[in-house]
């Protein structure tokens, strides 16, 4: 990229840069052949450096003088003619040179062999990012408070400069750019050992299909996360090994329909992945019965399919004809109108999904329908971001958002593995045990974020941990439950599981003592995490919180113990 930069630079300036040369050189030898006359009066000829040394000082209109003796009349007729002759040239070049640094052209070239610099400087592991829209920008913040880079490629000039100005922890690389073409896949880092993923999250299903393709050719082993939003999609996405496809209407139907039938396994979900998550009076709203879909959309289609097992009954409203092979009951219209939520039978139904892809009429069927029952639970489906306020002053009891959707699914993955796993094995559990669950994490976090980590018991992950285990000290889990900063203190957290030898263990005693190789997932607040990293990582830190003697004070202190004093 630097190589092709100078000759395109060069290209465009071929015209002034001979002009110059040219000049310059003929004013050079005119000085040379022309005689002139030292101070004795005898005959004298500048040679070449002196010649361009004055051609160099005069052409630039500095002006030293004659030298090395005072010019004859020949000798100052041409200097005249080389005057005007070098700065007209100058001029020239220069204009040249200003007009091509304002071609866009040229700067679009510029910022891409800047972008690539600055990705070869990135030395730490980072996401690369195609895509800043909602879910990106959602997904890069987010990823900059856990202290992980992204490089970011977006098509939108716009997107790309909202990314510089954006309040973030660092300032991520950005390139204004088409992510489909393998060359700019390149150029962000695909290739690169550090990059630790790739996150194709642009608003067209060929792009990001375009996008996976080429980073498991390019670079088989990197994980990708995709978004999609169609089934064709989903099944190509799938069919070469694209490690995570990520639906957002096909994900938010899994998520309504585990609200409707266990409530408290819901809030459990969905205070694990959700930072704004919901309250927990919401476990006590009424959920089963009639449900009423605006849509028969992509969400409408999906939510059938979530439902359709479940023990609600579904009325479908869509202004295109009844489907062929439809079941359940059907109402032609767009549900904006009272009269049809009537013919739905709005009055006794306990929920409603508004669910089409104008959120205008969306928002018009939420406030028709609790116009006409005051007492339903609302979803509706919010598809432009710059409508979030509209929304909320709606005040629905839930908002579908697919960036949101995304973003939060993305991140539940990037903090472990784990975390699916555990979500995953509580779906065995019952419903009583997900409300105590949900009782504990509340204790722990209130209403305030409450963020999930995991790591690995061994000498790369913990090597405080590994050290003491080594040296066959018992550790027991609660351990690291203490604050460092003051171990009478607890860390606002809590252990979810405890994963041994491949078998699960939810919701470990914290009196389990650990062993090498043990994968540990916790959740709890933020800095409870960044805390019991001290414990985790620090020999010192982790000897103070054992409560080891030999230990307390900082190493002066320890070394003039060790000195007997």
């Amino acid at each position: 990229m630097n190589y092709f930069f100078l000759f395109t630079l060069f290209r465009r300036l071929r015209a002034p840069l001979i002009s110059l040369i040219v000049v310059y050189s003929v004013s050079v030898l005119g000085f040379v052949l022309i005689p002139g006359v030292d101070d004795q009066g005898n005959p004298w000829r500048m040679d070449f450096f002196h010649a361009f040394y004055f051609v160099s000082f005069m052409g630039s209109t500095i002006g030293f003088g004659e030298i090395p003796y005072p010019f004859t009349d020949g000798q100052r007729m041409w200097t005249l003619v080389t005057i005007y002759a070098t700065v007209i040239t100058w001029l020239y070049g220069i204009g040249k040179m200003l007009a091509l640094f304002q071609e866009p052209a040229f700067n679009r070239l510029m910022h891409r062999m800047r972008f690539r610099n600055g990705v070869e400087r990135v030395e730490e592991p980072f996401y690369l990012v195609c895509g800043y829209g909602m879910t990106g920008s959602l997904v890069v913040g987010r990823l900059a408070k856990r202290g992980i880079r992204a490089v970011v490629v977006d098509i939108d000039r716009t997107r790309i400069d909202a990314l510089q100005t954006d309040d973030l922890r660092y300032s991520p690389q950005g390139l204004c750019a088409d992510a489909a073409k393998p060359d700019v896949l390149n150029d962000a880092g695909l290739q690169r050992s550090n990059c630790i993923g790739v996150l194709a999250l642009t608003n067209r299903d060929e792009v990001n299909l375009a996008i996976a393709i080429t980073s498991k050719l390019l670079a088989p082993g990197r994980p990708v996360v995709c978004r999609s939003e169609s089934d064709v999609t989903t099944a190509n996405l799938a069919s070469f090994g694209t490690d995570h496809i990520i639906d957002p209407f096909v994900t938010y139907a899994d998520y309504l329909a585990l609200a409707l039938a266990s409530p408290y396994h819901h809030l459990v979900y969905d205070w694990l992945t959700n930072p704004t998550h919901r309250t927990l009076a919401s476990a006590y709203q009424k959920t089963q019965g009639r449900w009423v879909i605006c849509g028969y959309g992509r969400l409408g289609r999906a939510l059938h399919r979530s439902l359709r097992h479940s023990a609600v009954n579904l009325t479908i409203i869509d202004d295109n004809p009844k489907p062929e092979g439809l079941e359940v009951e059907f109402v032609q219209g767009l549900g904006t109108e009272a009269v049809t939520l009537e013919e739905a039978r709005i009055h006794d139904a306990v929920g409603l999904v508004a669910g089409t892809a104008n959120d205008a009429n969306n928002l018009s069927i939420v406030m028709t329908a609790l116009e006409l029952n005051p007492k339903l639970l609302t979803v509706v489906r919010q598809n432009l971001d710059s409508n979030a306020a509209v929304f909320a002053a709606a005040k629905p009891d839930l908002i579908m958002e697919p960036g949101r959707i995304i973003a939060n699914n993305i991140l539940s993955l990037i903090k472990s593995p784990l975390l699916s796993e555990f979500l995953e094995a509580m779906r065995s559990k019952d419903e009583v045990w997900a409300h105590t669950l949900v009782n504990r994490m509340s204790a722990v976090a209130g209403q305030r974020e409450l963020d999930s980590w995991a790591f690995s018991v061994g000498e790369e992950e913990t090597p405080a941990l590994a050290e003491a285990l080594n040296q066959g000290r018992c550790v027991k889990l609660n351990l690291f439950m203490k604050d460092p900063r003051s171990s009478r203190d607890q860390l606002p957290c809590f252990p979810l599981m405890l994963k041994r030898n491949g078998e699960l263990k939810l919701l470990p005693g914290e009196l389990t003592e650990l062993q090498l190789g043990d994968q540990l997932l916790f959740c709890g607040l933020a800095r409870a995490r960044d805390r019991m990293n001290w414990t985790l990582v620090n020999s010192n830190v982790f000897s103070q919180v054992v409560g080891d003697p030999d230990a307390r004070g900082g190493w002066l202190a320890r070394r003039f113990r060790s000195w007997g004093f």
